[in-house]
């Protein structure tokens, strides 16, 4: 196991936006996640941090960033404008090829909720440049036209018990086109707070970047 990271702050200089960011590169990382948080959340979110840590701990960087400007954020509607956050992870995406440390790292995207429905329509636009795109309780039917275009390899983690949310999932996962598995945590809901159920969430993101973002 890695020692603990401190996360570095960043400045993402995008186009109509300067956003928050927490950065972790461990030495010989073998991939980069970048985070895509739900609607009402942002970098801090506790659950991305959770999995963020272990996927550090497994040697990936983690890039966990705010989509959205702090005034940005009190328009109700700015949290679900699907082509805004879409926008703000491919500028991510950009400003991790500048950086000269990072530029060469596969990228990976974790997105929640909301946030993963603009990790597929990035993913679709970017194409081979993304090993590996992970949904939790992700909302793919807010992004079905890209779906078809997604070429990572995609593992989709749903709630037992998150019945809409499954039920749209497994629509997407026939649209997926490249390597795709979807996993039904029993019992989870569709935040993963039942006990137990956000390790599995993080233990199945190491797993599938081993697989396919190293």
């Amino acid at each position: 196991m890695l020692p603990s990271l401190a996360p570095r702050p960043v400045r993402l200089e995008l186009p109509h936006a300067t956003l928050l960011g927490d950065l972790v590169v461990p030495a010989r990382a073998a991939g980069i996640v970048v985070f895509s948080h739900g609607s009402g959340s942002s970098r801090l979110s506790p659950r991305n941090q959770h999995v963020a840590s272990s996927l550090q701990q497994a040697g990936f960087g983690t890039l966990l960033f705010d989509l959205l400007t702090a005034e940005e954020d009190r328009a109700f509607e700015a949290r679900f404008d699907i082509d805004l956050l879409t926008r703000r992870l491919l500028g991510a995406a950009s400003w991790l090829r500048r950086e000269q440390r990072l530029h060469d790292l596969r990228l990976g995207f974790f997105g929640a909720s909301t946030g993963a429905a603009a990790a597929f329509n990035a993913a679709a636009e970017l194409g081979s440049r993304v090993g590996a795109v992970i949904s939790r309780g992700g909302r793919p039917d807010l992004a079905l036209p890209a779906l078809s275009r997604v070429q990572a390899s995609t593992l989709l983690i749903v709630g037992g018990q998150d019945w809409p949310v499954l039920g749209a999932n497994e629509r997407a996962l026939a649209d997926l086109p490249g390597p795709k598995q979807l996993h039904v945590v029993p019992g989870a809901g569709h935040l993963f707070e039942e006990p137990g159920t956000l390790d599995e969430v993080a233990g199945l993101a190491v797993d599938w970047c081993r697989q396919h973002l190293s």
